[in-house]
């Protein structure tokens, strides 16, 4: 990969998500945001993004069948799994879920492999690696409540969200082979969209988005929780630019690197001390970041 662009933008896609993972949950701690409204408002700052995505195509959008159908299947596999994983917090352990769903980049190595015939370099196969133990080790929660862990329903909803995120990065890939990388993003947001009814519907932690909504001064707190969201949709408009230019075998990796950027954000700026496991994912994340640029 002689051109460098991938690097550019799937840097601010980490640099993005990373910010927006810091200051995401702040919001929700502080404010009592419910999930489910942070997806609605999530959703909704895709427009002014997609806006933006158009206006670089100058106004162009393929919309024949074959592109709404690979733009929505980018869109939905995104946003249903998003969906899916906050039912699956409601029923099973954080600290267990984030650290499975982290691995989605296994599943897309796999399929860009096997379907795309994608390789990397011997630098680029140890960044894979040490990417992968980062993303783990970045990922991984304590489980202070101290409850039990039973049941079975979160098993097969986080086992959703991991193939979901899996499938979505190679499909993200096999559509910029056909597609410009603006209307695959223009087709993710019209999904995101199409999804809002749903969270509007869900049931969540610590009230329900009708319930959210039907208080007195929530406005401050939603346009708050909005420009944050809108980092979330840079980052993901940056990284079908990142798929369009790279190889989803290095680009996949990378992306899951964004939560160093959020610890680091913790440290400096919230004061947070990190665990010596986030340390060490740090570590791992730089050295996985330069083997990956080889």
């Amino acid at each position: 990969m002689k051109n460098k662009l991938w690097l550019v933008f799937i840097l601010i896609t980490v640099v993005t998500w990373g910010i927006w993972g810091a200051f995401s949950d702040l919001q929700m701690d502080k404010a009592g945001i419910p999930e489910t409204v942070v997806y609605i408002l999530w959703a909704l700052s895709m427009v002014p993004c997609a806006i933006a995505a158009l206006i670089v195509n100058k106004g162009k959008f393929m919309h024949d069948w074959k592109s709404a159908l690979l733009g929505c299947t980018v869109g939905l596999l995104g946003a249903g799994g998003q969906l899916v994983l906050f039912k699956a917090l409601a029923e099973g352990p954080a600290y267990i879920i984030f650290p499975f769903i982290s691995m989605s980049p296994v599943i897309v190595i796999t399929l860009a492999a096997v379907f795309l015939k994608e390789k990397a370099t011997r630098w680029q196969i140890a960044g894979i690696v040490v990417a992968l133990a980062a993303i783990l080790l970045l990922s991984l929660q304590s489980g202070g409540d101290g409850s039990p862990v039973s049941g079975w329903l979160w098993i097969v909803l986080a086992v959703l969200v991991l193939f979901a995120w899996g499938v979505q990065g190679f499909f993200m890939k096999f559509a910029n082979n056909s597609m410009d990388a603006e209307s695959i993003f223009i087709w993710m947001a019209i999904s995101g969209l199409v999804l809002i009814p749903v969270a509007w519907l869900m049931n969540s932690a610590p009230m329900s988005a009708p319930e959210f909504f039907a208080q007195e001064g929530v406005a401050g707190a939603s346009w708050t929780c909005f420009g944050i969201q809108i980092l979330n949709s840079i980052g993901a408009l940056t990284l079908v630019y990142a798929y369009r230019f790279g190889k989803a075998v290095i680009v996949s990796p990378m992306e899951g690197l964004s939560p160093m950027v959020t610890v680091l954000i913790s440290l400096i700026i919230l004061s947070v001390i990190p665990t010596p496991l986030q340390i060490a994912g740090i570590c791992c994340a730089a050295f996985a970041m330069y083997a990956l640029s080889k």
